[in-house]
Formats: C-alpha cells, sequence, structure tokens
C-alpha cells in the first residue's frame, strides 16, 4: 500500500481520501484550513444527478444581450478584468457550440450515471447519513416562455437517462404552498437530494477518517515536484515533506500545481455567491431553483441558504453588492415574508471551459494525479471522482472512460 498525499480538503480531496483508505493507502491531507471550507462550504447542497447541461450551452449565444445587460442576469463580468479573462472565455464560448457542447453534455452524464455509486457506501456510516434529506429538487421556471425554450435541454436529459416529473402551477402550489405564486411550469427531478449542511457533512467524514488513521496537515502546498520514485511537496513554511503518490484536489486553485507537474490547463473560476436567511428552513421542504434567476434556496440547518449566480472576475475582487441584492431580492419574491439575511458569502468555482473536470494522470509523472475543475458540480461527483482516483492509484481500470476528463485533452 501507499502513502498518498491529498491536497484539499472539499468534497472531492475528503472522497478521495475515504476511497484510498478504503483501499488500505495511507493518506496525509493537506489543507490549510479546516474540513469543507472555500467552495465546499458555501454550495447549495444539491446532488444534482440531472445536471448533464453546462452553463456554457447553446444558448448562450443567444442570452448574451441578457447576460450583459439585465438587472436579473445570473451572470455577469467585472469588465476591468476582461483583459485577463479573455483567453478563458473564448473558449468558454469555443466550448458552447453544439458539437462540443454535445461531447460535453454526454460526458457530465456518463459521470453523474455514476455519482450516487460514489456515495453509497460512504451514506451507510451514521454521521453521515444524518445529514441526507431525501427531497428532490424542484427546478422552476416564472413564465410560460421558458419554459418552452427549456424543452430541447430537457429532452436532451431525459434521453440520457435524467428522470423528471414536470409540475403545473397548481402541483407547485400543492408541493410547495410556501412559493409565492410566481412559477408557471417546474420540474422536479428524480434520484436528488441535499444535504441539510455541506461543510458539516465533511466535518463528519473527516472525522470518521481522523478515527480510521487520515493525518491532516494544515499547511498549504506550494510546489510538487514528482521524481521517478517519489513526489515531494513543500509547503508554504518551506518544509518538505514525501509522498508516493499525489492527488491534486485544490478546486480554484489548482492550475499553479498543475503547471509544475508538465501541464498548463485554462482552468478559470466563477465566483459564486450566497445569504442565508435565518430561522426559515420550514418554509420549504427541498431545494428550489429559479431558472430564470439562476440560483437555488436550499432548507439547511441554519436557515434558507440562496446560493448560484456566476460572476466572472479576478480572484482577489471584492464581492458584489449588486449579487448579493439580486439573491436577496429574488429570495424575497420567491418566498414573501422573509426576513433580511444575517450573512453573505462569496466562493470560488473551479471552471474549465468545456464545464468537464480534469481527472487523470499528470504529464510529467503518473504519480501525481489531477482530481479538480468540477465547475458547480464538486458535491454531487465528489463520491464518483474519488473512486475514479483510488482506481488510478491502485492501477485498476476505472469503470468509466476517462478520455473525455483527460488533462491532455487542451
Amino acid at each position: 500500500m501507499a502513502q498518498v498525499a491529498v491536497i484539499g480538503a472539499g468534497f472531492v480531496g475528503l472522497s478521495c481520501a475515504y476511497w484510498l483508505m478504503r483501499d488500505g493507502h495511507s493518506v496525509t491531507l493537506y489543507d490549510a484550513q479546516g474540513p469543507g471550507e472555500g467552495a465546499s462550504y458555501g454550495n447549495a447542497g444539491t446532488f444534482a444527478n440531472y445536471a448533464c447541461i453546462p452553463v456554457n450551452n447553446p444558448d448562450v449565444f443567444r442570452n448574451i444581450p441578457r447576460f450583459l445587460f439585465s438587472s436579473t442576469s445570473p451572470l455577469r463580468i467585472r469588465w476591468g478584468d476582461v483583459p485577463t479573462l479573455t483567453p478563458w472565455l473564448a473558449r468558454f464560448l469555443l466550448s458552447a457550440t453544439p458539437r462540443r457542447y454535445g461531447r460535453s453534455v454526454n460526458a457530465l452524464a456518463q459521470l453523474l450515471s455514476r455519482a450516487f455509486e460514489g456515495y453509497r457506501e460512504m451514506l451507510t456510516a451514521d454521521p453521515l447519513a444524518a445529514f441526507v434529506r431525501e427531497r428532490e429538487c424542484l427546478y422552476l421556471y416564472s413564465s410560460a416562455a421558458s419554459f418552452e425554450a427549456a424543452q430541447p435541454a430537457l429532452a436532451l436529459r431525459r434521453s440520457l437517462g435524467v428522470e423528471f416529473e414536470t409540475l403545473a402551477r397548481s402541483e407547485i402550489a400543492q408541493l410547495e404552498p410556501g412559493l409565492a405564486p410566481l412559477f408557471a411550469q417546474g420540474t422536479l427531478f428524480k434520484g436528488s437530494w441535499f444535504l441539510s449542511d455541506p461543510r458539516g457533512f465533511l466535518q463528519a467524514l473527516h472525522a470518521l477518517l481522523t478515527q480510521r488513521g487520515l493525518v491532516h496537515r494544515r499547511v498549504a502546498v506550494e510546489t510538487l515536484e514528482p521524481a521517478p520514485s517519489a513526489v515531494k511537496l513543500i509547503d508554504s513554511a518551506g518544509d518538505a515533506h514525501d509522498a508516493e503518490q499525489a492527488i491534486v484536489c485544490a478546486g480554484a486553485f489548482s492550475a499553479r500545481l498543475a503547471r509544475q507537474c508538465g501541464d498548463a490547463l485554462p482552468l478559470g473560476v466563477e465566483r459564486g455567491y450566497h445569504v442565508r436567511f435565518p430561522g426559515t428552513a420550514n418554509r420549504i421542504s427541498r431545494p428550489c431553483g429559479w431558472a430564470e434567476r439562476g440560483f437555488y434556496m436550499t432548507p439547511m440547518d441554519g436557515g434558507i441558504r440562496a446560493a448560484g449566480t456566476v460572476e466572472l472576475a479576478a480572484t482577489g475582487a471584492g464581492k458584489n453588492a449588486d449579487l448579493l441584492r439580486l439573491l436577496t431580492r429574488s429570495a424575497q419574491e420567491a418566498l414573501p415574508g422573509l426576513p433580511e439575511p444575517d450573512s453573505d458569502w462569496l466562493g470560488f468555482r473551479p471552471s474549465l471551459p468545456d464545464a468537464l473536470p480534469v481527472v487523470g494522470a499528470s504529464s510529467r509523472s503518473p504519480r501525481v494525479i489531477y482530481a479538480f475543475g468540477h465547475q458547480h458540480l464538486g458535491v454531487t461527483l465528489g463520491g464518483v471522482t474519488g473512486s475514479v482516483v483510488a482506481d488510478l492509484v491502485a492501477q485498476r481500470a476505472p469503470a468509466l472512460d476517462l478520455t473525455p476528463y483527460s488533462p491532455r485533452r487542451f
């Protein structure tokens, strides 16, 4: 069995640790923060087994004027950062052409079809099962025109095995009476569920793995140096650590480590937001997404979390107050009587232009394996990614073709 370093303590990193330890490997986790910080903290908490339609689908070209100029657009660009963002944006738009989009949809569907298997065994542990809420996600359309425009994507989902039920206005009201009568149509996605506290789930998983021998070094890894028989990790204090394998799961901050291992990957950042409405979790029973506004309302332990939107900007920029106001206003429109939020959050989603993660060995050494770039699907795909990484370390053939996720596809 190998000594394995896992860099990153989010959904992907801790899932990798789980599957590697299940195989008997000795795992050391490297993350300066605690488990479930970063993007793994602030997401909508949904197990979105239906989410095979990327943000950059062919409709993006038709919607560009709305994205750029509408006050209710869920996508924003910081114009001062456009020169820096242009190479990534060009690839992003190129990936929205029909042929490339089709490849991404099929590759996402392949991963999503195995997503629950990545968690099935993990969720039998009592500390983890306590966070799972088996209520299906409801996606809502405030106009018949929007629902009609979504029909090709829904038909494509159905053709790829995604099961859902279409709801009329009266059925939405019966299912979730707390919602305002704004929504003309809805889709209820079968087999989806959500977490009542994503960070709490990861803290419980971290504690479980620690009991089984996981070591967590609370340092940031600055440098990776792969060699024929080992990998050297150098942390932010200048200290060196050796491992037989290293797994890069550092989310939006993985690109620098990949460059050190021979791969210049076009990893971008989608800045996502949430606001929390305290004491409101009983207002809805499941994640409710507003299609036109690009966000979910999820009833979590601390209250309803309204999470979503996409902002393209440098990681160092501050919060976009306009997007926080949009989330707040939209949630209050959808659920009349919501109080003012008591907290807000900004996080960085690791995004590659074709909406697919990178899962595979580095160009320089098979001892370094990448597992990052899951965009909006880190919660959903964490488990299956961990199982694939364990297969690669054990030199077993994974159950799916990894070609679409190869770091060399760029």
